[in-house]
């Protein structure tokens, strides 16, 4: 496993070639109706679709242009967009003066809670062509994998179903996700099952990346990331869309998008309507995937109103299990002893012999996931004066659906049911089939009031959100169900929390320097109380007050270079497993996590770098130690010191106008202080071995992570994209064990893509995505365990990724 650093030069070389046939340039400044110069404002090269935002005085060039006719497209928050036709035949200057917009455009709904584009933090915008380039049916994390810091996984191994990211080694539960300023991660377990919102990106107008702590904003506390999803804009007229792809796996995707832009009588109207259906490349891992996104919204001069709504509906074949280590290397001693430590029937056996590295665990035709979301939001935007702008937000999420599960062999005391005593036999055990359910509620609101006066801005916002969920489990079916109701509940219980937190923000320009100042006040109550799926009784209410404050100044070294800094603490409740598995007795603590940020950024025509230093400092992190509660379940202990601390950079340069690379990489320690791990011996009855470990790595946290795209453009209608990702060694545990890892992998994608203008559409592209073009046999997430019979024995599990595969789409506009 090598970085590839002979292709890259061999790149670099030919991008070189390739720019030296540009010749002409256009630079230009863009101002307001009172002559002032506009920082910030948007050019858009219609040609290649590249952004040229402008500096401090209003200025943009583009350089090393063929001479020709090129189309720009100009456009600023709170103005209309102006086109502009440019004949290039030298070095050309022009100058536009933007109108104020009639109306207000809904760019304003989530900047309570985003970063602009001078303020001092580690932060990626994503734009919605990035999306569309990407965008043939696969979940979001995959769409995004090659942004900073980013590992991104899929338990069917290509991207549909399951999915998940991490982003600087931390997981999904420790990532903060809200769309319009509204949280989306799971209230109780803090995680974002993105399975739940297929198809998503089709109405994304962009996402914001904040890495480390971010900016103060709604739901659970940001402990590695934050990813903010703004929705679609309105468009300047009526649009449609229809879209279909196909590929390898049985994978199909189609969708129909439509937008009425904003009418004479102010409102506006877009809607989505979408369906995914993938067999996945683990064995039986299909995807059954519907959804739609609805919004209505008026538009006037200093009020937007607008509703929206969105909802999934899944049904998956369960992949969860994962791959023994044994099967992935073909070792079939390995696997027989696998079988034998697991009490494997010979059915369940001869699966694993005769699977290959596509293996699923399970067989039973009804083993799903099958689940309904559904999310309703309504948006208030007033503009009282040019000074004091006002944001309003509901929401309703209503969440309803069940995993089914085949049992074998389970004890009857195992769902609170008696021994069948029969005049020859006491029966104990019998087959089962199960569905554990889930049915929650999830609503509340945001605001905020957002004042500017000369160099200075101030928000004050926050939120109330209450979540109330119901968890039970039905048995469907037993082997031996003598008195067993139908649907009988053999548990119940309900979680409770209750979240509500209030900001300020404050930032000042002070000549060079932008200064910034946040504070968060969080309050959680949360209580779950009634039987567990193991039986067990559970009560526990617990309440959290969290203090967030957050500090950044930013200085402007010139007009395209500048430095920042950033300072924040953190604090996070433990999730719901912490407290239910929690050995009697022992309360979880809350985590503290103290992010500082130091960065360089250069923005000019021909670069744009961004290198930051960041060290996120941990107090009472949660995390595996191997040790288990009295019922055998998995106990996350706070470690009492951690940290992750390293180097990231995001560097895009432009060769020419038909050719551009962007590389990031990130270089990083990762390491917990001390703590204890916990190895059970059952040779002899029961005893608890610990081990004290030092300084050692947390688990799935790559020292080294990497990404790169080429981008070519030999003529205006077609593209050319290769997308390269590279994640290191990863440990399965936190003990640093080399027989607990994931190996390195480096991977590669090929997209092409062909536009098409004429007089039915207004533009047909045709794409293909090679995935995985070389065929890399790689696994991008495990678990592991350890116990001692006798001898130690460890059983790693992996997450097999797909080899080389495509997608293929068609895309109509009109």
């Amino acid at each position: 496993m090598f970085f590839p650093s002979r292709f890259i030069a061999l790149c670099a070389g030919l991008a070189l070639a390739l720019g030296a046939y540009s010749q002409g340039s256009i630079t230009g400044t863009i101002k307001d109706s009172l002559n002032n110069p506009l920082e910030g404002a948007t050019v858009i090269l219609k040609e290649n679709q590249r952004v040229y935002p402008t500096n401090s005085k209003g200025k943009f060039k583009i350089e090393k242009l063929d001479y020709g006719t090129y189309e720009l497209r100009i456009s600023y928050v709170g103005y209309q967009t102006e086109n502009r036709s440019v004949d290039v035949l030298g070095n050309e200057e022009i100058e536009l003066a933007l109108k104020k917009s009639p109306f207000l455009k809904d760019e304003f709904v989530v900047e309570a809670t985003r970063y602009s584009r001078k303020a001092p933090a580690t932060f990626k915008n994503i734009e919605k062509k990035e999306i569309e380039e990407l965008n043939l049916g696969q979940d979001l994390p995959r769409i995004l994998n090659w942004t900073p810091s980013m590992v991104t996984t899929s338990d069917a191994g290509a991207g549909v179903g399951y999915t998940s990211m991490r982003i600087r080694g931390s997981d999904q539960t420790r990532i903060n996700v809200t769309v319009n300023g509204i949280p989306i991660n799971d209230s109780e377990s803090q995680g974002v099952f993105w399975v739940n919102m297929p198809d998503f990106a089709s109405s994304l107008s962009s996402v914001q990346i904040q890495r480390g702590l971010g900016t103060s904003t709604n739901g659970s506390g940001a402990f590695g990331a934050s990813v903010n999803m703004e929705t679609n804009h309105l468009s300047d007229g009526p649009t449609g869309t229809i879209s279909s792809s196909a590929g390898s796996f049985n994978t199909f995707k189609n969708t129909v998008e439509f937008s009425t832009g904003r009418m004479e009588n102010g409102f506006a109207v877009d809607a989505r309507l979408s369906s995914i259906q993938s067999d996945g490349y683990i064995d039986r891992a299909s995807s059954n995937l519907q959804s739609y996104f609805l919004s209505a919204g008026y538009y006037g001069e200093k009020t937007i109103v607008k509703a929206l709504t969105f909802a999934g509906q899944e049904r998956t074949y369960q992949s969860w299990y994962g791959t023994p280590e044994s099967r992935l290397e073909d070792d079939v001693d390995g696997m027989l002893e696998h079988a034998a430590n697991e009490g494997y029937t010979e059915e369940q056996t001869q699966n694993l012999l005769n699977s290959g590295r596509t293996y699923n665990f399970y067989r039973y035709d009804n083993q799903v996931d099958n689940y309904n979301q559904d999310h309703y939001q309504l948006h208030w935007i007033q503009n009282f004066n040019e000074n004091l702008q006002m944001k309003v937000a509901g929401h309703y999420t209503r969440g309803e659906g069940y995993f089914e599960q085949y049992r074998y062999d389970d004890d009857f005391e195992e769902y609170g049911l008696s021994e069948i005593i029969t005049s020859v036999d006491t029966i104990s055990q019998s087959d089962f089939i199960r569905r554990r359910w889930l049915d929650n509620d999830f609503y509340g609101g945001v605001f905020s009031l957002d004042y500017k006066k000369g160099n200075h801005q101030v928000i004050i916002g926050g939120g109330a959100h209450l979540y109330r969920g119901d968890h039970f489990g039905e048995i469907q079916w037993a082997e031996f169900n003598d008195g067993i109701p139908h649907e009988y509940r053999y548990y119940d219980n309900y979680g409770d929390k209750d979240d509500i937190n209030g900001y300020v923000k404050w930032n000042g320009q002070f000549g060079d320097w932008n200064l910034m100042a946040d504070v968060q006040y969080r309050f959680v109550d949360y209580a779950t109380k009634g039987v567990d799926a193991d039986q067990r009784m559970i009560d526990v209410t617990r309440q959290f007050n969290f203090f967030n404050p957050k500090i950044g100044a930013r200085y402007a070294l010139d007009e395209q270079q500048s430095l920042y800094v950033y300072a924040g603490i953190g604090n996070r409740e433990p999730v719901r497993n912490d407290f239910i598995d929690a050995p009697e007795g022992v309360e979880p603590k809350a985590e503290q996590l103290t992010n500082i940020e130091l960065g360089y950024t250069r923005n000019d025509q021909n670069l744009r770098v961004n290198v930051n230093g960041y060290a996120m400092l941990y107090r009472d992190q949660l995390v595996l130690t191997g040790e288990l509660n009295d019922v055998g379940a998995a106990i996350r202990t706070n470690a009492d010191q951690s940290y992750r601390v390293g180097v990231e950079l995001d560097a895009t340069y432009f060769f020419s106008n038909k050719f551009s690379w962007n590389l990031n990489a990130t270089f990083s320690e990762n390491k917990i202080a001390n703590f204890e791990s916990i190895l059970y011996d059952y040779t002899n009855g029961f005893d608890v071995l610990t081990t004290e470990f030092e300084n050692t790595d947390i688990s799935f946290s790559p020292s080294v992570i990497g990404a790169s795209r080429l981008m070519w453009s030999p003529i205006e209608s077609l593209d050319f994209m290769l997308i390269s990702k590279y994640v290191g060694d990863q440990y399965l545990d936190n003990t640093q064990n080399e027989n607990r890892k994931i190996d390195a992998y480096f991977v590669n994608d090929l997209r092409l893509a062909y536009t098409i203008e004429n007089k039915i559409f207004d533009r047909i592209e045709i794409s293909l995505l090679v995935n995985n073009v070389f065929n890399e046999m790689y696994a991008s997430n495990g678990y592991t365990y350890s116990y001692v019979f006798g001898q130690e024995i460890t059983e790693n599990f992996f997450y097999p990724q797909a080899g080389t595969n495509f997608l293929a789409g068609v895309q109509l506009q009109f």
